[in-house]
């Protein structure tokens, strides 16, 4: 029973979709996702500074592609929730902010695989990285009053960011011992 309510709702938003910013909303994410993986590469330095508790290498891009898709969701929902509304007075400015939320937090994500994997720096990275973190708390947070399924969307992004934060901060550690 509740599965088949599940296929009516999931049948019902595909048919309202709109297509053309469902597809700009992932394109724009997977490039972030592109630019950011020109910064990473695993090189020695990073096999000698990983802690113990790193998972293998192939898990990373596992878990970044299907991050990204939820991003890429997260952002096409809270773009077309704000759309929806942007006929009233001071929805149009929510928009402009949502899209600046997600373009800091594109940058602050492409910005700690430049500091980490480029320059080595794991204590700058570490810097980013907190504020890439409460970048997510702020997407959350704008979507929440708007487009919860946005917000519930950026919560995997944010454990596994939460979870980087760990090995940064371990590998911050190791370094400076």
């Amino acid at each position: 029973m509740a599965k088949n309510k599940i296929i009516k709702i999931l049948k019902k938003d595909f048919k309202k979709m709109d297509w053309k910013l469902f597809v700009t909303s992932m394109f724009l994410v997977f490039f972030v996702a592109y630019i950011g993986s020109g910064f990473t590469v695993i090189d020695n330095w990073y096999d000698s500074v990983k802690p113990s508790i790193t998972p293998p290498n192939f898990v990373f891009p596992i878990v970044w592609t299907i991050l990204f898709f939820l991003i890429g969701l997260s952002f096409y929902y809270a773009l077309s929730s704000f759309k929806k509304t942007s006929e009233k007075p001071g929805f149009k400015n929510d928009r402009n902010k949502i899209v600046l939320l997600f373009s800091i937090n594109f940058v602050l994500n492409v910005s700690w695989s430049f500091f980490f994997f480029t320059l080595h720096n794991a204590l700058f990275a570490l810097i980013v990285i907190a504020l890439l973190i409460l970048s997510i708390l702020s997407l959350i947070y704008f979507n929440w009053k708007k487009t919860r399924v946005a917000s519930y969307l950026l919560i995997p992004y944010l454990i596994w960011v939460c979870f980087a934060t760990i090995l940064n901060i371990l590998i911050v550690i190791n370094t400076l011992q």
